[in-house]
């Protein structure tokens, strides 16, 4: 990962699993270098200085992934 890469987590909204390790896949409201905040899930350090590969989502794509969620019946 660059070491330009900024970011702010505004909001934690949850996890969703936990490893041995104490990594947390994590539901986020974050800011990308000072942007507009996004919806991200991804793995993260338990003291968030660390990151795994993951997601960033706009409020209108994560209505759409609620959407197709739903329609699964899970």
């Amino acid at each position: 990962m660059s070491d330009s890469l900024k970011f702010e987590i505004r909001q934690n909204l949850g996890s969703i699993s936990e490893t041995t390790t104490g990594w947390k896949k994590e539901l986020n409201l974050i800011s990308w270098n000072g942007r507009e905040p996004k919806y991200d899930l991804r793995d993260w350090s338990a003291d968030h200085k660390k990151m795994g590969k993951g997601v960033t989502l706009s409020l209108e794509e994560l209505r759409e992934l609620k959407k197709l969620l739903n329609t699964m019946g899970i």
